[in-house]
């Protein structure tokens, strides 16, 4: 039973989605100013603020098993420092691969200076709209674990949301850890919005 309180936190999360939402596609000019509110109030009845998204690999061992899961990602319309932190799991787009997605950790955001552990490598700050993803995998090389250490920074604008829930089994299922900021942030979406059976339903063998 999802109590009142909750309720109006998820309303306030949704309106602020959508609102997020229909002023991106204003600004980009795929809708009009009169289009604009009824673009905000079709978002906040019809939409969800998550998705489904199946994922498998070694990268993100332990958080998510090599023999993957059903991950419910949370939608960041505009991805910014005050609604992604430093320490959450995002689904981004695959720097090398423009058509596929990987999941990894967000270590850093712009404005945070870079030092490698090589002393060939110089110093660096990340600039505006940069942000530096790690593998969880600490046993993995960088060309293994495929992250900002072999491919740098990524614009913040590649990420597609936040996992806040992984499924792996019928008895291995439950929140993803994300910074403390965005488990605040997603609690109440996560009492509106889990359906575990449904991700056990989507979930592939």
């Amino acid at each position: 039973m999802v109590s009142l309180s909750t309720w109006v936190r998820y309303a306030v999360n949704k309106f602020e989605y959508s609102l997020s939402l229909s002023w991106k596609k204003y600004n980009v000019g795929q809708i009009n100013a009169r289009e604009l509110s009824d673009a905000l109030w079709k978002n906040f009845f019809q939409g969800k603020l998550t998705f489904m998204h199946w994922t498998k690999g070694e990268e993100m061992v332990p958080t998510i098993t090599a023999n993957g899961g059903t991950l419910l990602v949370r939608k960041l319309p505009s991805p910014t420092p005050t609604q992604v932190f430093v320490g959450d799991v995002v689904l981004i787009k695959d720097p090398e691969k423009s058509n596929d997605y990987i999941i990894r950790r967000l270590a850093a955001i712009e404005g945070y200076e870079m030092v490698s552990t090589d002393e060939k490598d110089e110093p660096f700050v990340l600039e505006k709209d940069q942000c530096w993803v790690l593998s969880d995998n600490s046993s993995l090389k960088p060309k293994e674990a495929r992250d900002s250490r072999l491919f740098g920074p990524v614009p913040m604008t590649d990420i597609l949301g936040r996992v806040i829930y992984a499924l792996q089994s019928a008895v291995d299922h439950g929140p993803v850890h994300n910074s403390h900021f965005a488990m605040n942030q997603d609690a109440s979406v996560l009492a509106v919005e889990l359906d575990v059976e449904e991700m056990a339903k989507s979930r592939k063998a």
